[in-house]
């Protein structure tokens, strides 16, 4: 006769999207699992498992991560940002507003975690982004269907909108 498996639970406390968050979940759980299945957050995609696609990424305490192989206790503490925090008060973030207006997805698949990454770009290397110092630090993001062109393209115009959205107004 077999013993009974004890299913272990710890509790993690966050901050996602500007609300606060908790639950009692298994250790293993990986960040992206308990986005998508326990807070019903589905803009973070899976797609790879490998951390090689990008498809998962979100944003940790203001760094992004790929949150398939980042463990949501690891998050315990912390404040995440995923695609749906993005855009406030019914109005796309200069970024994802970037990518509709200039065609920076084709199935969509991607453009979550593309977008986070860009939004982490412009904050680690500032509004100024030129094609190569996109295309670099996109290296992380896997699109199947593109050949990258309106994404890079995407990049720079919601590089330049976050610069100027944070640029001070003149006195007038």
């Amino acid at each position: 006769m077999s013993e009974a498996t004890t299913i272990v639970r710890v509790p993690v406390r966050l901050t996602v999207n500007g609300k606060s968050v908790s639950a009692e979940i298994d250790p293993r759980t990986l960040l992206v699992q308990f986005l998508r299945e326990t807070l019903d957050l589905t803009g973070t995609h899976v797609g790879c498992d490998t951390s090689q696609c990008g498809a998962c990424v979100v944003h940790l305490d203001g760094v992004a991560v790929k949150s398939c192989t980042t463990l949501a206790v690891q998050a315990d503490g912390a404040s995440v940002t995923t695609i749906e925090g993005l855009a406030t008060g019914g109005k796309l973030h200069p970024m994802q507003e970037a990518f509709r207006e200039n065609h920076g997805l084709q199935c969509g698949f991607c453009t979550p975690g593309m977008i986070m990454s860009a939004v982490d770009l412009v904050a680690r290397f500032g509004p100024k982004l030129d094609e190569a110092t996109i295309r670099e630090n996109l290296d992380g993001n896997i699109c199947r269907c593109t050949g990258y062109h309106n994404i890079v393209k995407s990049v720079a115009a919601g590089a330049a909108a976050m610069g100027s959205a944070e640029a001070p107004r003149a006195a007038e």
